[in-house]
């Protein structure tokens, strides 16, 4: 059986590639819970039926999509890269900020999990 994230991640360069598969692991290791498949033509991961982050590579840039909230909870650590809403940019031309996509990846778990706590008490 193909995996569809590893052959999106083989369509770029071989240093975006390495940079991709990165920050997959970050992601499945950080929530090995999480669903992961291609969403919006790039990987994503849901934790408990709801979207946790995406990301995507680009000739210059990866994009991250961690939610508006995922962002806005780290708007200081991520005010020195290009911005949309529940998007950042991390140029390829720079050093990736892995331990930062962590921090966001665990913030977004726990979003997720209060969500689905609360909703079970309702």
């Amino acid at each position: 059986m193909s995996d569809p994230i590893i052959e999106y991640i083989s369509k770029f360069p071989a240093a975006t590639q390495e940079i991709l598969h990165k920050i997959r692991n970050i992601i499945t290791e950080t929530a090995p819970e999480a669903e992961e498949s291609i969403s919006y033509g790039m990987p994503a991961y849901k934790l408990l039926k709801k979207p946790l982050v995406y990301f995507a590579g680009y000739e210059k840039h990866i994009g991250f999509y961690a939610t508006p909230s995922g962002h806005s909870a780290f708007q200081e650590e991520l005010s020195k890269y290009p911005q949309g809403k529940g998007s950042v940019q991390f140029p390829l031309n720079q050093p990736i900020p892995y331990s930062l996509i962590e921090k966001i990846v665990r913030f977004r778990i726990e979003e997720n999990q209060k969500k689905a706590e609360k909703k079970s008490r309702n």
